[in-house]
């Protein structure tokens, strides 16, 4: 079946909505620049493993991505928050996740770093730079607003499966649309139906109705599409944000993209993180003998031992066709641009929220933002004993620890944990007009999601206010990435910090103090040598330990990590 006629301009004709592109926004700036500034594009993948890509050694077909990457720059240092929330607060606000309100999750919490959502106290990207003249929309995933629940189990229920329908998925406050972004089609909320998404919205208008044949990811990448064309006869310059979901649990893919990959996993679990691991080393990602491959998780179980090879296999496979998918996509935007003549004075920025996601997400079963029937009717199976395949709307499964540290490979651990598998993401940046390093080059500069706040103001003239619509605003806490588009060399941040449900790390320079969300031991890591975080060094350095924990103390105390909320 062909799609590209369902999806291209998704949100206009299709979904009956009235003028979701519409030139009489593309008004002349009535002081336009001398020179042309860049068009800026993030596209941010969610639950992206660092070693998925094909340009960072994955097995995955990724042309375009690797196009990006091929043609412009991979950082091998880059960070996030660890999860979905609180990198999307920090990418947006140029800030430290809890100093933009969302230290935990979306709920709305008792303590300034635990709102919930962006926090009156911070600026985003769409509003600094539509101050600076620029055009500003966005596709996909928000997820930065508090949750708007109903008052019992049933009426949630009956909600999230489109039975009944209620205005306001959060507070219209707290919309996209109402933090600088002129034009947003998405969803509000962070977990999606591929096939037929809760809290699917155009603007702030929900879309009750969605075609028979819709599919989320194609639907995000074809109304950025839509918006690149739109804004072709503007003599403004864009910043566009595409919050891919892409390939965040439940496991739902297109059959042909499933297809691709029925038999690519059942080589099992070591076998693909080796392979993995061989082509990072060969194409120059990473030095084996900086960054070890460690033991693999739970490797207990042998991928010959497994009773359930055939279920993991899917499993992975249509992980896999989630983010061939999520490239066809990213392949119709680079197009987009090509046609229109935008592509080389562009700057695209590739980047994934967090690590693999090790959830059982079967186990927390239907409730909050997962529905337990679909639309018309027919069961979702949480598929907690592996009893239905993955793959289709009428089945929730994830990939799991095993895949998960796969995905991450060389890394360990994954989402929400501060090692370097929950916080490390592949990063790529393409800009020919603007990025003079050798293509295809490697960059060593330690980044992090906050920086893209500072890079844009550079890049657009901008300016970051003290003040906005009356209110002090919290100055930036990011560096620009400019200087590295030129030079291998730059240092990037001396020290980082994180904490997300007590998993948080310190480092400083190429040492790395880290804990676990369910263990506040403190290890010691000097990344110089030791990528991959084996050898655990505090016992010999106990003086450094105490630095690095002081340091860690003083931010948190500093960047509204404390105090934590109360208990409900």
């Amino acid at each position: 079946m062909k799609k590209r006629a369902v999806y291209t301009g998704i949100g206009l004709a299709l979904l009956g909505i009235t003028s979701l592109l519409t030139l009489s926004a593309f008004k002349k700036d009535p002081h336009p620049p001398k020179a042309k500034r860049p068009n800026i594009v993030v596209i941010l993948a969610d639950d992206l493993g660092f070693s998925d890509l094909g340009c960072y050694g994955g097995e995955i077909h990724t042309p375009n991505i690797d196009f990006l990457a091929h043609n412009g720059l991979r950082y091998t240092q880059f960070y996030n928050t660890s999860r979905c929330c609180p990198t999307r607060a920090s990418l947006l606000t140029g800030l430290y996740n809890q100093q933009a309100g969302i230290g935990k999750m979306t709920d709305a919490e008792d303590e300034p770093g635990y709102l919930g959502h962006l926090t009156d106290s911070a600026v985003t990207l769409a509003e600094v730079l539509k101050a600076a003249g620029y055009h500003t929309a966005m596709s996909g995933k928000w997820h930065v607003s508090n949750t708007n629940g109903q008052a019992s189990p049933q009426e949630q229920l009956n909600w999230l499966n489109h039975h009944k329908f209620y205005n306001e998925f959060s507070p219209i406050s707290q919309y996209p649309t109402s933090r600088g972004f002129e034009k947003f089609f998405g969803t509000i909320w962070g977990v999606v139906d591929f096939f037929d998404p809760f809290s699917l919205v155009s603007g702030t208008t929900p879309i009750k109705e969605v075609p028979a044949n819709y599919y989320h990811t194609d639907a995000i990448n074809d109304t950025a599409v839509a918006y690149i064309n739109g804004y072709a006869g503007s003599d403004k310059p864009f910043f566009l944000y595409v919050a891919e979901n892409a390939p965040h649990w439940p496991l739902h893919a297109l059959p042909e993209d499933i297809a691709k990959y029925e038999n690519t996993y059942k080589a099992g679990w070591q076998a693909i993180r080796e392979a993995r691991y061989q082509r990072m080393v060969k194409m120059g990602l990473i030095d084996p003998a900086k960054t070890k491959l460690p033991g693999r998780w739970k490797a207990d179980l042998e991928w010959k031992n497994n009773p359930d090879t055939v279920w993991d296999a899917a499993a992975m496979a249509v992980h896999a066709a989630m983010i061939d998918r999520m490239d066809q996509g990213i392949g119709r935007i680079i197009n987009a641009l090509k046609k229109n003549g935008q592509l080389d004075n562009t700057l695209i920025l590739f980047l994934s929220d967090n690590g693999a996601s090790p959830e059982n997400c079967a186990a927390y079963g239907p409730g909050f933002d997962r529905p337990n029937e679909t639309r018309d009717g027919r069961e979702i199976v949480y598929a907690t004993k592996k009893q239905a395949m993955p793959g289709p709307e009428t089945t929730y499964s994830s990939i799991g620890q095993r895949w998960a540290n796969v995905a991450n490979t060389p890394y360990q651990y994954w989402k929400a944990e501060s090692y370097e598998g929950g916080i490390h993401t592949p990063m790529i940046a393409y800009w020919p007009k603007g990025i003079t390093a050798k293509k295809g080059s490697f960059s060593g500069h330690v980044g992090h999601v906050m920086d893209f706040m500072r890079t844009f103001i550079d890049l657009a003239g901008a300016e970051y206010p003290e003040v906005y619509n009356g209110r002090p605003v919290q100055p930036t806490t990011g560096i620009s990435l400019a200087p590295s588009f030129g030079n291998l060399q730059t240092p990037g941040h001396e020290a980082l910090f994180n904490e997300h449900f007590g998993a948080r790390y310190a480092r400083q320079g190429m040492w790395k103090l880290v804990s676990l969300s369910n263990d506040s031991t403190w290890h010691l890591y000097n990344l110089a040598t030791d990528r991959t975080e084996t050898m655990d060094l505090a016992a010999q350095h106990p003086d450094k330990v105490r630095e690095l924990q002081t340091l860690w103390q003083q931010w948190a105390n500093t960047h509204k990590v404390f105090p934590k909320p109360g208990k409900k």
